[in-house]
Parts: structure tokens; sequence; C-alpha cells
């Protein structure tokens, strides 16, 4: 794959001071890897993940407060190879960079804004069901956004918590934007049932006004089983019709480094007379391959689309993905 080459070409490529024995112990049970690859890997990803630490810290401190060496920082760096096998249709194979720049001192004021991927403008639910593949929500998009942020200090379980964030996607012509977010998180009684929902009215010059309702109600079975229900509702003024999914999902601990999850969900559109687009059955499969930050999934499924006649057609998708990650707590 091209993300395997390319992270042996940057190995390779890598300058002798950066590679330095990083400081925390490897337990060769943390691994799926031959010795020589963590060789190679270890130097690079501390290398990069000490980069994206450093510069989020620094834009931190300049816009929040010099806690910004202290606190814990969750900016990262996401580097996908991703693979998708269809029955019928033509294969696709997509490499991808995502990144988030998490500055936490800024919170009573005004936050700066840097992400990658807005949720809006990729399309329809059943366009961004292609890019739905771990979080269980379609909010994947194209391009990125840089802008400035004010959110409440209300902790969801307390109160409705609420976001006000406006700036520029990056591409050429410029696209402004606003986009007003409400998070609210109920716990259903003495019950072991959670109730979260989640509201986005949003503005882009491009593509003119769009609003989403997110409702997710779960509990865990025990320690390593967890039930959920995913209610998505999705209107755009690019499309003009109300989209819809549904999604019933189990998630199955298999030990600390794998878990399984298995989905049943239907998309379709409509208000008063809706209309299934698509049935689907997925079953995923996730690996820690390496340390918490290099990842596979293999996620065979069965679909039943409109356009086919509802006659079935299967799918695999393969991901391999890399995190370099901002969380190191500095003293």
């Amino acid at each position: 794959m091209r993300l395997a080459v390319a992270i042996t070409m940057l190995c390779l490529m890598l300058p002798v001071w950066a590679a330095e024995p990083s400081a925390t112990k490897q337990h060769d049970d943390d691994t799926d890897l031959p010795p020589w690859a963590v060789e190679r890997i270890t130097p690079v990803y501390d290398w990069v993940s000490g980069w994206v630490d450093n510069v989020s810290r620094n834009i931190d401190g300049y816009f929040g407060s010099d806690d910004s060496l202290k606190v814990e920082n969750h900016s990262y760096l996401r580097l996908s190879e991703e693979l998708l096998l269809r029955q019928h249709r033509s294969n696709e194979n997509d490499l991808a960079l995502r990144y988030k720049l998490h500055i936490p001192t800024t919170r009573e004021r005004l936050k700066l804004i840097i992400e990658s991927d807005p949720e809006e403008g990729l399309g329809t639910l059943e366009q961004q069901a292609r890019q739905d593949f771990r979080t269980g929500r379609f909010d994947g998009g194209k391009g990125s956004v840089i802008g400035l942020e004010k959110s409440d200090s209300v902790n969801k379980l307390e109160g409705w918590s609420n976001r006000l964030s406006g700036g520029i996607k990056l591409h050429m012509p410029l696209d402004p934007y606003l986009r007003f977010t409400n998070e609210r998180l109920w716990q259903l009684g003495q019950s072991p049932w959670t109730l979260e929902l989640n509201n986005r009215l949003s503005w882009f010059d491009s593509s003119g006004y769009s609003a989403r309702t997110f409702v997710d109600v779960g509990r865990p079975l025990d320690e390593n089983h967890y039930l959920r229900f995913l209610t998505q509702l999705q209107w755009q003024e690019t499309y003009d019709y109300l989209e819809f999914y549904h999604k019933t999902e189990f998630y199955q601990r298999l030990n600390r480094r794998s878990v399984m999850r298995y989905s049943l969900g239907i998309l379709g559109h409509g208000g008063h007379q809706p209309r299934a687009d698509d049935y689907y059955l997925e079953a995923l499969y996730r690996r820690d391959l390496h340390h918490g930050f290099l990842f596979l999934d293999v996620a065979p499924s069965l679909h039943f689309p409109k356009e086919a006649g509802f006659d079935p057609s299967w799918e695999i998708k393969l991901r391999l993905e890399v995190y370099f990650r901002g969380d190191i707590v500095h003293h």
C-alpha cells in the first residue's frame, strides 16, 4: 500500500539527529510489527508527534496563557490509506491527511480553529456514508477551515452546551462560513442508558445553508460490550430535501488491542413519505498494530441499494491509519 511505502521512505530519509531512542520503554506485547520496523517507525513517530505538540502549544500560548505548557493537548495529525473493494462497481483507493489543532487555554476567550475536513460540503448522506468508517457519524468533508469559535463552559450533562464559530474555508476563491452547534447529554434516570443530542446550523457562501440533527442513544451491556442506536436528519440548501439514516451498532471488545463493531443501517430521504435508498449490514474489525498510533481496519459489508433494485452487493473496506498525537503533558 502507498501508505506503507511512504512511511518506509520517510524512515530511510529521516536525518540522523531525529533517530534518538524514545523515552518510553516499548513492550513486545503492544506491537504486531517486527523489530526492524519498530526501529524505523518509532523515531519518525516521536519526531512528528513532538512537532505537532510544539506547534499546537506555541499557538495556544500566543492566544491563551502560559498554562499551555502544562495542560494536556489533544492536537493530532492523521495519515491514512484506504482501499474500497466493491462488487459490480470500480474499486477506490484514497490517501488522506487530516489534522486538528487543540488550544485548551483559550477556553474563556475566542478560540482559534484550524481543522481539516469540515462536516459540511461532502454531499448527501448516501455519499457521506462512503466515508463513514469508525465513528458512526457521517461527518467528513473537503478542504480545511480556519476561524474563531466562542463556546460556553456548560457541562453537557447539566445544560445545553453552545458553540458559535465563523471564518473561511481554505480553497480558491475563499469561502466564508458561520456555524452554530449545541449539544446536550442526558443520563436516563438511574439506568445505564444515555441520550446525546447534537444540532448544527451552518452557512457557507459557496453552498448556502444546511441543518443537521444527530441523536445517539446507548448503554454498556458489560465491560466488553456496548449497544448503540444512531439517527441523523439532514437538510442542505443545495439539495433541498430531507435526508435521514438510522443505524444500530453492537460493539464487542475482543481484547485490549482489538474490537469488533456490527452494524445494521438504513439510508433514505423524504419527510411525510420517507423512502429507503440503501439497507446494509457491516462488520468492522479494528486492530491496534503498534502502541496506540498505528491501526488496521477491515470492514466487509453487504448493501441492498435502491438503484440496483435492492439486490445485494458486497463491499470490503481496508484502512491503515497512523496518528501523530500532541497529548503529552509537560512538567
